[in-house]
């Protein structure tokens, strides 16, 4: 008996935002690991060059290039770049994200609402349209919105976040189901507390750490490595028959948040 397929991504262009660290780079690892070429993206192209580079040493493919996707403009160029370079984009996981302020909900600047929904709601949403688009040329695709547990159970001082990331869950199933008829799967991870640097206001403080980890059964923080396995299995012919989900990915956390209400 032989191993299966259903995990292979060869032949496959995948593209994730935010992979200069953290949970982007984890899932640009492990999708070229199975054969994907990746195109990884961040802010910043020295951090993404890294990460290529990395990908490439371990005999992976990968391209690197640099994407505010707060910004429309560089959205529209690197379809543009994508379209010219690759002609065509099957995995699109859009993981860059902001949360610029950590604050009571009353307290929230003007500047930093605009920024979180700029990059968290407008971005992702118009990633997905281009992405969409190159993939319904070419028969099908599979989008990944990166959300988060704050999307279903607000996190304390983290408003305006949590609000974005419930529109991405939503955002998620609009997109699976009125892109389902050309081959389009949309689905979304929400990630516990992981030990990223973009957590690291949670989990470096003591006290905050202490009281997460009393509400997570699995009673410890998730490394970033824990997420990509579950973003492999939506970008690949395993979930073929998957869209529309949110997969929770946070140690239980969830699950005992529904048992208390």
């Amino acid at each position: 008996m032989s191993k299966t397929q259903l995990f292979d991504l060869d032949g496959k262009i995948a593209f994730v935002s935010g992979a200069s660290r953290g949970i982007g780079e984890a899932i640009a690892k492990l999708l070229a690991q199975q054969g994907a070429h990746v195109i990884v993206s961040s802010r910043k192209l020295e951090g993404c060059q890294h990460v290529a580079d990395a990908i490439i040493a371990a005999g992976g493919k990968a391209t690197a290039i640099a994407c505010h996707i707060g910004e429309m403009e560089q959205i529209s160029q690197v379809f543009a770049g994508i379209r010219e370079q690759f002609g065509r984009l099957d995995i699109l996981v859009n993981n860059a994200a902001t949360n610029p302020q950590f604050c009571n909900v009353l307290d929230t600047d003007l500047g930093a609402f605009q920024k979180t929904v700029d990059v968290n709601i407008r971005g992702y949403f118009f990633m997905s349209v281009e992405a969409g688009k190159l993939m319904r040329e070419n028969g099908g695709g599979s989008i990944i919105n990166v959300a988060s547990i704050n999307g279903i159970s607000p996190g304390i001082f983290q408003g305006i976040y949590s609000v974005t990331k419930a529109a991405v869950i939503n955002m998620t199933k609009v997109f699976a189901k009125e892109c389902a008829q050309f081959g389009i799967r949309c689905n979304a991870l929400l990630p516990g507390l992981t030990d990223t640097k973009f957590a690291s206001a949670l989990v470096k403080n003591d006290a905050i750490l202490k009281t997460a980890l009393a509400q997570i059964p699995l009673k410890r923080v998730a490394d970033p490595s824990e997420m990509a396995g579950a973003v492999l299995y939506l970008a690949s012919d395993a979930s073929s028959y998957t869209t529309g989900v949110s997969l929770n990915v946070d140690g239980g956390f969830l699950s005992l948040s529904l048992i208390h209400i």
